[in-house]
Parts: C-alpha cells; sequence; structure tokens
C-alpha cells in the first residue's frame, strides 16, 4: 500500500482540520496517509524557520507540506523551484518534495476561485474591498480579477504591504484594476462597493472580532470570509443578520485541499465528498 507523510507548517495550527480533511480522502482512496501539525508558535519559533523545517522534513522522508501563516512568502528563499502560480503570487501554500528537490505550488487562489463561482456565481464584482494584502490576499485578489473583477481596493494593517501588492496586481492585470487604502478611509470606500472580503485572521477562534467597524456592512454588500474555524465568524453572522449574501471559508480550504492532495499523490480526490468531511468535521 502507498504511504504519504505530509505536514502543515504555520502558527496556530492546532484547530485545522487539514489533517482529517486529508486523511479520510487518502482512506477512501487507500492511501496510508499521516499528516502532522508542525505549529511555529508551539516550538517558540519565527516564520524565518520555515527554511529549517521544510529541510528537516525532506530529510525525514516527508512527501510534502502544507504551508500557513505566516510562512507562505518567508519559505520561498528555501525552495528550489517554484510553479508558475507561486512564483507569480509571491506566495507558497504547497510544498512539494520530489527527490531531493522542493518545489513550492499555490492551491489558495484556484481555491478561492472554485470557492466563489459556486458559492456566489451571480455576484457583481464592479467594486471589491479586500482585507488582508499578505500571502493568502495575494492569492484571493489574484483570483477576483482573475474571475472579472473591475476594480480590487487593498487595505491591511502593513500600508506599505497592501501598497505593493496593489502595484504588482496593476501590472499583471492592467493599470486600474487594483489600488490600495487605509483603514480609515474604508467608510468611504464601502457604501459603492459590490463586495467585501476579509483575508485577514480576524474572525480566527484564537482572533475572535470583527475585521472593521460593523457599521461599516451594508445590506447591498455580499461578504466573504477565508476563516473557516470557525465557519460562521462573527463577520458573516453580522452579515446575514443584515441580510447580506455571504461566503464562508469552507470552500476554500476544500479546494485547495483538494488540489494539494492531488499534487501530494497523484490521486484525483472528489472535492464534493472533501466538503461532506468538512461539515461533518466542523459539527463534531
Amino acid at each position: 500500500m502507498t504511504s504519504h507523510l505530509v505536514g502543515l507548517i504555520g502558527a496556530g495550527v492546532g484547530p485545522s482540520l487539514s489533517p482529517p480533511l486529508h486523511e479520510r480522502e487518502a482512506d477512501l482512496h487507500g492511501l496510508r496517509y499521516l499528516y502532522r501539525l508542525i505549529d511555529i508558535a508551539d516550538l517558540g519559533l519565527d516564520a524565518e524557520a520555515a527554511g529549517d523545517l521544510v529541510r528537516a522534513a525532506r530529510q525525514l522522508g516527508y512527501t510534502g507540506l502544507n504551508i500557513t501563516h505566516p510562512c507562505k512568502q518567508t519559505v520561498i528563499k528555501h525552495l528550489d523551484e517554484l510553479s508558475p502560480d507561486a512564483a507569480m503570487l509571491g506566495a507558497v501554500n504547497t510544498v512539494v518534495f520530489d527527490g531531493d528537490r522542493a518545489i513550492g505550488h499555490n492551491t489558495d487562489w484556484t481555491g478561492f476561485a472554485r470557492s466563489f463561482t459556486r458559492g456566489l456565481p451571480d455576484a457583481s464584482t464592479r467594486r471589491i474591498v479586500q482585507l488582508g494584502a499578505g500571502g493568502a490576499g495575494a492569492a484571493v485578489a489574484h483570483a477576483l480579477l482573475t474571475l472579472g473583477a473591475d476594480r480590487i481596493t487593498l487595505v491591511d494593517v502593513q500600508p506599505g504591504r497592501a501598497v505593493s501588492l496593489a502595484a504588482e496586481l496593476a501590472d499583471r492585470f492592467g493599470a486600474g484594476r487594483a489600488g490600495a487604502a487605509t483603514a480609515t478611509e474604508l467608510a468611504g470606500l464601502l457604501p459603492g462597493a459590490d463586495g467585501l472580503v476579509n483575508v485577514t485572521p480576524t474572525g480566527m477562534a484564537a482572533h475572535p472580532g470583527l475585521p472593521l467597524p460593523s457599521d461599516l456592512i451594508h445590506p447591498a454588500l455580499w461578504v466573504a470570509d477565508v476563516v473557516y474555524r470557525p465557519l460562521e465568524t462573527e463577520l458573516l453572522r453580522h452579515a446575514r443578520a443584515l441580510g447580506c449574501r455571504t461566503l464562508d471559508g469552507g470552500g476554500m480550504v476544500v479546494f485547495q485541499a483538494a488540489h494539494a492532495f492531488h499534487l501530494f499523490t497523484g490521486c484525483e480526490p472528489d472535492a464534493e465528498r472533501m466538503l461532506a468531511h468538512l461539515t461533518d468535521l466542523v459539527s463534531a
């Protein structure tokens, strides 16, 4: 029987459902599959430790790794090769070991794109405000612009990061398609926006709360969140109460996981079945 050893590197990954999500699907493919969590916070390490952990995993015979906050960008300089998507986005969430080579991929953007078209198929994407411009933010913004969004405005706690990502997106998709703003400008941006996307950790079990003042959300907005633990974040709960259409983070985590599973094993997973796994796991 084919066996795979896979891990997730990141901070605060204890609540992650990636291990059972991958392992349940592997069982149905007849694979021996062990998915381990490597929490840099528990280990007292910072994001720069990702390189050492990747090297150690390769030496220990891992098939590959998933990479999450805050290591999606710091890990890049420690890899031997990047897929075109990962190179373009400047962020890696999946590392596959091929012999003595570590190859970085990005399945976040395809995961969000599939989730968005499935969950909000006819949503207007004329003007979108996105909170968060880190590694996941780069993937989500790329997905939305690829799907045809007219303009995305990025807001980040590090304003320079939003400016930098907006410039990269404008180079890739055309002038005027992306811009940056500060948190103080949200009150002027949201009344004319079609959608709001949260790509920050705010809303996670370890980071509860809203990523923006609640009175800025209005019923004409659709609201998407990439947080999936919990599936109903405070942001989505508030938005639904106002009558907004919403998209939770479950679809993105499943579709990016399905893509990563394929990269690790060569097997084609059943993404709809994995969505059912997630629903079961979240309600357990």
